[in-house]
């Protein structure tokens, strides 16, 4: 049985486990249900109980597949879902909540999103967003895709100051907010949350990591999966339809990865030396 998942400190004094579980592109093909319900479900039992989805992923059926996989054990888990820019005002925001409550079958989301920036002023997205906090319909609230100017303005709106997250994409390949966010991101306590930790796919099939995996018994997703979560205020949310798969990422937790493995993929890829456009997907 694989040790206890490492955690971090959400601002709001939630511990999460690091190394959660994404559903995107779940819950489009109902003849994959049964095997996305496992997979969710055997990522609970190793400790990846931070399970993150949104209302756009299969047009909320994704959220779907994570009621079926919850079912029964609720308490066990930390939601995260995500509301699109365009439900984002403040009437909209309350709606599109309580649609993903009804989808996932739960009182409550622990974490709530803004999925991307959109034309709703932000002051009216946070307002609604603490008026579901009131609410005990959500416990929390961040953002998603969200760049350094972003993260700025947050902090001057209203109620800014409550931001829990920001969820980027972030690995070996995309790793531009290491020049500026993810250092500004920790300085001000908001763990940042890495979406497509290992590419998509690119990153399984890359020799470079590999090569680093072969002195571990790892893999190179594994390798890139263990170098996303190096960092103590980086949560990862890879997804995995298999049991194998679930399997990998959890070991990738348990992976060290020493001075030269990092120097070594700093060489293979080089961090920012100036800052850039926010990658996404």
């Amino acid at each position: 049985m694989p040790s206890s998942v490492r955690t971090t400190t959400l601002p709001n004094g939630s511990k999460v486990p690091v190394l959660g579980q994404g559903t995107w592109k779940m819950g489009e093909d109902r003849r994959r249900r049964a095997d996305e319900v496992a997979a969710l479900r055997l990522g609970i039992d190793l400790g990846m109980t931070l399970i993150d989805t949104a209302e756009m992923y299969a047009d909320g059926g994704a959220e779907e597949v994570v009621r079926e996989a919850i079912e029964g054990r609720r308490d066990e888990v930390f939601l995260v879902s995500k509301v699109l820019p365009s439900n984002a005002s403040r009437a909209g925001v309350v709606r599109a909540c309580e649609q993903s409550l009804k989808r996932l079958g739960a009182d409550r989301i622990e974490l709530y999103l803004l999925h991307w920036r959109g034309s709703v002023p932000l002051a009216e997205t946070i307002a609604a967003f603490e008026t579901l906090k009131t609410q005990g319909k959500i416990l929390g609230w961040g953002v998603s895709n969200f760049d350094m100017d972003d993260m700025v303005e947050l902090a001057s709106v209203p109620g800014g100051e409550f931001v829990q997250t920001n969820q980027v994409l972030y690995n070996l390949s995309s790793r531009g907010i290491d020049y500026d966010l993810l250092p500004q991101s920790e300085r001000g306590g908001i763990p940042v949350m890495a979406y497509s930790p290992v590419g998509q796919g690119d990153l399984t099939r890359d020799r470079r990591p590999a090569a680093i995996g072969e002195r571990h018994g790892a893999t190179a997703a594994q390798i890139a999966l263990a170098w996303t979560l190096r960092h103590p205020h980086v949560i990862a949310i890879p997804k995995a339809s298999s049991l194998d798969h679930v399997h990998d990422n959890r070991s990738a937790a348990d992976i060290v990865l020493s001075a030269a493995d990092l120097a070594e993929l700093d060489r293979l890829f080089p961090p920012p030396s100036r800052k850039r456009p926010l990658d996404m997907i």
